[in-house]
């Protein structure tokens, strides 16, 4: 089980997806940017690239990047929160699969082959440290067989419990590095924030590492 179903709950139906999308939609109500993840995207690849949002959720990241013109495709396992992308954006292929089982073809079965390789694989929302205890380093792995060399995975993701649904961070930037090395990604860029600002530390951190 993931560590997602665990603090979420919502069993074999999966969560609530309206409900957890009402934050951000009373955040963008309130007037403040909700689009963080797709300005970073968008400053790695031009429009028209092929996207992959890993742990797509609500779909909240995969549709304004399909608005900016990006192909895109949303995978979560998470069936409650898939169904809230689908009727957001029922144009766009939604996949319902484990991070830990993806590939090329659970891909092109669910999505008729859309999109791989990738452009640009983005792992919002805390997606990594979510996953099933264990899987981390094939989830990775995984993804970073999605990519076309040269391309970049982002990830932004907790490292303590104030950013975090859990009571601690399940492992830090050193072992998340040494899964994207053995992935054979390398890193290029570190960040403290979606926006760009720079990291020196702290309980958040989004990095960008390509595929050699």
């Amino acid at each position: 089980m993931t560590r997602w179903a665990q603090v979420a709950g919502g069993g074999a139906e999966g969560s609530d997806g309206a409900r957890y999308q009402e934050r951000f939609d009373a955040m963008a109500a309130a007037g403040q940017h909700v689009h963080g993840e797709a300005d970073r995207c968008g400053a790695l690849v031009p429009a028209g690239s092929r996207v992959l949002d890993a742990g797509c959720g609500t779909g909240r990241v995969a549709v304004e990047l399909d608005r900016r013109g990006y192909t895109v495709v949303g995978v979560d396992v998470d069936a409650g929160m898939l169904a809230h992308a689908r009727a957001a954006a029922p144009h766009l292929p939604w996949v319902r699969a484990d991070l830990a089982a993806l590939d090329r073809a659970v891909l092109d079965a669910a999505a008729a082959g859309l999109g791989t390789p990738f452009d640009l694989v983005v792992a919002a929302g805390n997606v990594v440290p979510l996953v099933a205890h264990g899987t981390e380093a094939e989830v990775v792995a995984r993804l970073a067989a999605l990519l076309r060399p040269g391309a970049p995975l982002v990830a932004g993701f907790g490292l303590d419990a104030d950013h975090l649904p859990l009571d601690a961070a399940p492992f830090g930037l050193a072992e998340y590095d040494t899964w994207c090395t053995a992935a054979g990604l390398v890193l290029a860029e570190r960040y403290a924030t979606w926006d760009g600002a720079p990291y020196a530390g702290g309980g958040y951190a989004v990095s960008v590492h390509r595929r050699r």
